[in-house]
């Protein structure tokens, strides 16, 4: 009797010290920066749902560049072609600037954005860098014209539904470049199917 008694005990303390570990370690994991900085939005302006709706598309805006600076400077770590090293280049130069002015707007608006790579954008590099030699490069074109393609989408959107007058201006202003990218990226795509 004395035996089975203490072998619930071990039973019963093992399994408390799983619990313990487990919850544990689900608190050491990281919120999306995006979710947060969408959550600390919402917080701030619940009541105010046009600023919201402007919240969210530069936070977006805030995603795509920091996506694009670390896609295209893994475009010209990996890449072998001097075109797609160039336009990664022009990438980087491009999204940091548009980068610095969302960030700017944002402020002045006392929006959050998020400062670091979401799950999401972690996920496409991370599938991108795995990929070498030709396939890199296709792979990099084929990222660049879809992301390009929903970015502008959300510029136009934004120039004709944002709330805020500077909002609404960044964006109109911002959709002819990224027009330029996605058809350099087109170019680009032409080019590497022909090899």
């Amino acid at each position: 009797m004395k035996k089975i008694l203490l072998a619930g005990k071990v039973i019963l303390g093992a399994g408390l010290i799983i619990i313990f570990l487990n919850s544990c370690k689900n608190e050491t994991k990281q919120e999306d920066p995006k979710e947060v900085a969408e959550d600390a939005n919402e917080a701030k302006f619940d009541s105010i749902d046009s600023k919201e709706d402007d919240s969210e598309f530069l936070v977006d805006q805030a995603e795509i560049n920091l996506a694009e600076i670390e896609i295209g400077k893994l475009a010209q770590q990996k890449s072998t072609n001097p075109e797609v090293k160039k336009f990664g280049k022009m990438l980087v130069d491009e999204h940091t600037k548009s980068a610095s002015e969302v960030s700017a707007l944002a402020k002045t608006k006392n929006f959050t954005l998020p400062t670091s790579l979401t799950e999401e954008g972690q996920d496409e590099y991370n599938k991108l860098s795995e990929k070498s030699g030709v396939d890199f490069d296709k792979k990099f074109a084929d990222m660049m014209i879809d992301g390009h393609e929903k970015a502008i989408d959300k510029l136009q959107k934004a120039s004709k539904d944002a709330t805020d007058e500077d909002v609404k201006l960044w964006a109109s202003n911002n959709i002819a470049g990224l027009t330029a990218h996605l058809e350099h990226a087109k170019m680009l795509k032409q080019n590497l199917d022909k090899k």
